[in-house]
């Protein structure tokens, strides 16, 4: 099993609601992320951890919103769904180009969906 779903299985099982649980895994995915950002010249291969970690719970989302009982409005689903592959596009360019400009984007997309779930965006 994934680590993401590792995590969201375990996290699964407090007393948190559902959009709590994504709303910590999105931070845990961009505290990942900012901790590359500020250890830029140091990460090493934790910067492919924190990608695969992020990309892993992107893709949980992904395929939430594509099926047809999802509860969310279509629009809302199609505007997880974009963001969701522009997270894999930058996800991919960081892979073969790493620069540390790119993590911004992605850590303040988990940063502000995580806000939104929590009733604070």
């Amino acid at each position: 099993m994934h680590q993401a779903a590792k995590a969201y299985g375990k996290v699964s099982n407090t007393t948190a609601s559902p959009r709590e649980l994504e709303a910590n895994l999105l931070l845990r995915a961009a505290a990942q992320l900012q901790t590359i950002h500020d250890t830029w010249e140091s990460s090493g291969p934790k910067l492919n951890e924190a990608l695969a970690f992020n990309r892993r719970l992107w893709s949980i989302f992904l395929a939430s919103v594509v099926e047809a009982d999802h509860p969310l409005p279509r629009e809302v689903r199609q505007n997880i769904a974009n963001l969701g592959v522009f997270v894999m596009n930058q996800t991919l360019s960081l892979m073969s180009e790493p620069r540390v400009e790119k993590l911004g984007s992605l850590i303040n997309i988990n940063r502000e969906i995580a806000s939104g779930l929590m009733g604070r965006g």
